[in-house]
């Protein structure tokens, strides 16, 4: 894999394997306030519909949706883990778990800017909203 947006991925147990072709590479990385997002404290990537091509386990993954039901949350049903979800801001676009990419963490990001999930804009009509910003200080 040449290019630096396509990334290979996979759940913890190895299950679900997958490549992703990233939008704007690490651009887009954030985490969100919404209830789901604010319990499973997942750093995402944004990848364009499509963009996410499960190579083995699709038949682990399995979906949750809350609330309108409108954006499908994936995780491995062996392990748990989320991998991604289809946005239900912009349903062409999926967030992928950074922690789940092949040698990326969370924590490679001193900063992560904070999406105001909890006033969403499919809620209140108006644009999305920064809520803050993550910062992680390695300790010395």
């Amino acid at each position: 894999m040449g290019d630096t947006n396509v990334r290979a991925g996979q759940c913890h147990c190895g299950a679900v394997r997958f490549k992703v072709t990233l939008s704007d590479g690490f651009a887009s990385i954030r985490r969100c306030t919404c209830s789901y997002c604010r319990m499973r404290g997942a750093v995402m990537v944004m990848a364009e519909m499509g963009g996410v091509k499960v190579l083995q386990g699709e038949d682990a993954l399995t979906t949750y949706r809350f609330n309108t039901g409108s954006a499908q949350h994936y995780f491995c049903s062996r392990c748990g883990i989320y991998t991604h979800h289809q946005r239900r801001s912009d349903t062409s676009l999926c967030a992928v778990n950074v922690a789940c990419l092949d040698g990326i963490s969370p924590f490679d990001f001193p900063e992560v800017p904070v999406t105001d999930g909890v006033n969403h804009p499919n809620d209140t009509g108006r644009p999305a909203r920064r809520a803050g910003m993550l910062r992680f200080t390695p300790a010395d």
